[in-house]
């Protein structure tokens, strides 16, 4: 099994604060706007080099998602940044009008998804946001794994072209992935390679199938890892391809078990080859306060969960 190191833990948002300062210096066209959330996004660098390509609408999403619409026109590529509950749910009639629907090259950044959130409790742990932007037709969807892959997925999506939801955490996680590794927008990531299951992580959960995949080599079960940073699209050859081999998969992810990246799986494996599938989410279920610790392994969403995921769905193959 390949091992991946953790060079240094760092939150998935600064990832996108440093892709963001990039960008800045790189791209002239590149704006950004917050909603009076500047340090908790990370955007203290761009404002400070660019102050007339930031804008601080305020505690006021809806509008500054209109703004966003109306700056693709004059040809500049907004960013806006805000929670991921107030990037999706309280916005979620203008993002379809003003953005999906006018197919409007504005990238909705969403930092604090999740439970990892912590102790700001259910009300802001948004854990439907993957559902509600990936059933938007046209809107591309990434849920990032690290600081070096947030800070990647920032970069790519600046040349991609169309309505974009990016979806990063509050705490901080392993930062494992190599910092010179290429962003392909619906590319998925062969992180270790295995005959007996699949294992198709996204976002915070990577690290743990990493750890589960060390976990049941030990119990002499060959896990292959896969990254899937991109839900949409999804990359279906690399899911097929795999579980044709294995012939049973577990998802995780960091997101209700109904709209996730698990259901997407579930649906490409029902088109073409169904095969078991066990899923490693939150049980239709809202959150509610505690660290982020306490919280993953109360909702079970982690390495032990996962291992336990796959001694299920092997029985089922």
């Amino acid at each position: 099994m390949k091992k991946y190191i953790n060079t240094g833990s760092k939150d998935t948002r600064s990832g996108f604060g440093a892709g963001m300062t990039e960008l800045g210096q790189k791209n002239e066209n590149v704006v950004a706007l917050c909603a009076d959330l500047i340090g908790s996004l990370k955007f203290d660098e761009f404002k400070k080099n660019h102050p007339e390509r930031f804008f601080q609408i305020g505690i006021a999403e809806a509008n500054m998602i209109g703004i966003a619409a109306g700056l693709t026109i004059g040809g500049k590529i907004p960013f806006t940044g805000t929670f991921a509950n107030f990037s999706t749910g309280r916005v979620y009639d203008q993002i379809r009008q003003s953005v999906a629907y006018s197919d409007k090259n504005v990238k909705i950044c969403a930092s604090h998804a999740g439970l990892t959130l912590g102790e700001d409790g259910a009300t802001h742990q948004i854990l439907e946001d993957i559902g509600l932007m990936k059933m938007l037709p046209g809107m591309t969807v990434i849920n990032t794994c690290d600081y070096n892959q947030t800070k990647a997925a920032t970069l790519a999506l600046a040349d991609h072209h169309g309505p974009a939801y990016l979806r990063f955490g509050r705490p901080v996680v392993p930062n494992f992935t190599p910092a010179d590794e290429p962003f392909i927008i619906g590319k998925a990531i062969m992180l270790n390679e295995g005959t007996d299951v699949t294992i198709i992580a996204t976002g915070h959960l990577v690290w743990e199938a990493l750890i589960a995949a060390e976990a049941l080599e030990a119990k002499g079960i060959s896990a292959e890892v896969i990254n899937i940073h991109t839900i949409k699209p999804l990359d279906e050859e690399a899911i097929l391809k795999s579980v044709a081999k294995t012939g049973c998969v577990v998802t995780a992810e960091e997101h209700n078990i109904l709209g996730g990246l698990g259901e997407s799986v579930a649906r490409t494996l029902a088109l073409n080859n169904p095969k078991p599938q066990e899923f490693v989410a939150v049980q239709d279920s809202f959150g509610e306060s505690g660290t982020p610790e306490q919280l993953m392994e109360k909702y079970k969403l982690n390495n032990q969960a996962i291992v336990e995921a796959v001694e299920k769905v092997i029985k089922r193959k």
